[in-house]
């Protein structure tokens, strides 16, 4: 992957050195070759730090110029079906310069215009000026894998893979939205095009935008659509083994497509079912594939190592074992530097420590993110489907009363709060917010505010799937937000902080039109069961004693670290000190209120952002 960076204006612009101060700051995201283009008017600059994967020479490097000399782009991804379509666009006469997909997408946007976005199939965002139409064409991939922050002003645009490319100094000057706070806080992330600086926005996934330059008009529209499934009747139009040939085929071919590298490639082998099934689809597509467990020192309870080895054994991989370092609590001024829209999951961390020690060997690796949002994976989707079979009976006044006197009587942190809170819910169309960091009364307590209008609730009210089947609600809900907005996010950032490009086969858009368009529901999950289409099949592949129902999410002792040692002591220092942005009173309570259960993410919630307001000088 890489960073793009522009700057497109009205107005002429004499000076470039803040532009490649502002590119210099993503150098992390793109070591291998930085350049600068800029326009003979000197209103158009665009640029790129470079991570090389496809074609190593001098010819793919970007900022990329079509033959005519016309259209520029920059492009920060891997378009996995590149060959593909770089043989029809021979056919039709394209004349090409390198073996680079970026050179893909530039003669795909001159043969087919704007719908060359429904021929891409990959993880990007991308950026290109067409000189004759005196516009910027850009566009994000399907689910999100790849960021892009755009900020429109004084009839300039400007675009960037990450934040802190869109500030030539620093946040000092940024202003805070108060309503992305107040999100962040409630989710721990900020959903949709919203950012936490007033006046920058995200492009949200599977959207493109034009922007006029003369006109200094911006046109931001949807391109793509998850798919709806369609009833059918069970033995008549319904086969299941059917399905699972198909999802074989498919998935098979995802892989291969993005085992496509001219870097050293590797895999990333957890034990689990989504790494297990990934790996035995690459095994049967190269030999001697290289596999990646992590183990983190002093953590047995977190070491999946046994069941790695064993997936490695029986596919015969190339297995390598890493035994990160304990992860000190200094590594949380790194982080917070790099995720400069703050998010608050904690596996960010291990995600940084895997990376880190991935990259000595590759600089690709295959992760199996996506895979319990298509597929009916998380503990959640269990709890709502027994809530709704089982307490539908109770009235509604008294599930409002038990939800009201939890808010008020018991503590923060209280196991089994959220679940409570949440009974006052109508599961018939409505969601409850089950991974709430902090109520609304919490919340105001915390910075001090009150919001008029919109607040967290009601923006998440606004993004609820107008779904009568609740497992289709809750995945669709979970696939446009928290896998686009914290999942994602985490993997980015993490990654490209050690130059590291991970990829994920799931969300190839062919499996994920699949999943949600020809797997039936009662084949995702129900009341006992998750991921149950999955584990069939991966029954059939996997050796006979793996265990299929294993889960185990890819975290860190969060919670004993910051009961004692220089966690807690880190702790205590940023969060009780009489600078911090939030009311210590109300942080102590929190702190204290870890006694009764577990406020460690919550506490992490807070901490990453104090960190982070620090970092880049932000007041509240």
């Amino acid at each position: 992957m890489c960073a793009i960076l522009g700057s497109i204006s009205s107005n002429t612009v004499n000076n470039n050195d803040s532009f490649k101060l502002d590119l210099m700051k993503m150098s992390h995201r793109g070591p291998d070759h930085s350049s600068i283009w800029k326009s003979e008017n000197n209103k158009v600059f665009l640029g790129h730090n470079r991570l090389s994967i496809i074609d190593l020479t001098s010819k793919a490097h970007q900022p990329m110029q079509d033959t005519s000399k016309n259209l520029v782009i920059v492009f920060n991804g891997e378009i996995y079906n590149f060959l593909e379509i770089r043989k029809i666009l021979i056919q039709k006469g394209h004349i090409f310069n390198s073996n680079s997909d970026t050179e893909v997408i530039l003669n795909s946007y001159k043969e087919w215009g704007y719908e060359c976005l429904n021929k891409l199939n990959g993880a990007f965002a991308f950026s290109i000026f067409d000189k004759k139409k005196k516009l910027v064409f850009a566009a994000r991939d399907r689910s999100g894998e790849k960021p892009f922050f755009y900020q429109q002003e004084n009839k300039t645009f400007k675009f960037s893979s990450e934040l802190k490319g869109l500030f030539s100094q620093n946040f000092s000057s940024c202003k805070i939205d108060y309503l992305s706070l107040d999100s962040y806080l409630t989710f721990g992330f900020i959903p949709g095009q919203e950012c936490i600086f007033k006046g920058v926005k995200k492009l949200s996934p599977a959207h493109a935008l034009i922007y006029n330059i003369d006109q200094n008009l911006l046109k931001v529209w949807k391109y793509w659509e998850l798919p709806k499934y369609i009833e059918k009747k069970i033995n008549k139009d319904f086969n299941e083994e059917d399905l699972h040939k198909e999802f074989s085929k498919l998935f098979k071919d995802a892989v291969q497509k993005q085992m496509i590298s001219d870097v050293p490639i590797g895999i990333l082998l957890s034990g689990g079912l989504d790494s297990s099934l990934i790996t035995y689809f690459a095994s049967k597509i190269s030999k001697n594939i290289k596999t990646f467990n992590v183990s983190f020192e002093g953590h047995n309870n977190y070491d999946e190592s046994k069941y790695a080895r064993q997936i490695s054994n029986y596919l015969k991989t190339d297995h390598i074992e890493i035994n990160a370092a304990q992860a000190s609590p200094e590594i949380m001024f790194k982080l917070a530097k790099q995720f400069d829209e703050p998010i608050a999951d904690s596996s960010m961390i291990p995600t940084y420590l895997l990376s880190k020690e991935v990259k000595k060997y590759c600089s690709v690796a295959i992760g199996g993110d996506g895979s319990d949002e298509l597929f009916g994976g998380y503990k959640h989707y269990n709890r709502l489907l027994w809530c709704d079979k089982y307490l539908s009976w109770i009235p509604k006044y008294i599930k409002k009363q038990i939800a009201n006197k939890s808010s008020k009587f018991l503590p923060t942190g209280f196991k089994g709060l959220n679940w409570l809170q949440s009974l006052n819910t109508d599961l018939n169309n409505d969601l409850p917010i089950i991974g709430k960091f902090f109520d609304k009364s919490l919340r105001q307590k915390l910075i001090g505010y009150t919001l008029d209008a919109e607040d967290a609730e009601s923006i998440w009210k606004s993004k609820i799937p107008l779904n009568k089947d609740l497992i289709e609600r809750m995945t669709v809900m979970d696939f446009n937000n928290y896998l686009a907005e914290d999942i994602l996010v985490k993997v980015d950032r993490s990654s490209m902080l050690n130059s590291l490009e991970i990829r994920a086969p799931f969300l190839d858009y062919r499996i994920i039109e699949f999943a949600f368009s020809k797997i039936p529901n009662y084949l995702k999950c129900n009341t006992a069961q998750r991921k149950i289409f999955l584990k069939k099949f991966g029954s059939r592949l996997l050796p006979k004693n793996f265990d299929l129902h294993r889960k185990q999410g890819f975290s860190i002792p969060l919670n004993s670290w910051i009961k004692s040692g220089k966690w807690r002591d880190m702790v205590h220092d940023v969060l009780l000190d009489k600078n911090c942005v939030f009311n210590k009173r109300i942080v102590e309570k929190i702190i204290s209120n870890q006694d009764y259960g577990n406020n460690s993410e919550r506490i992490f919630n807070l901490l990453i952002f104090e960190l982070w307001s620090k970092e880049y000088k932000i007041t509240i």
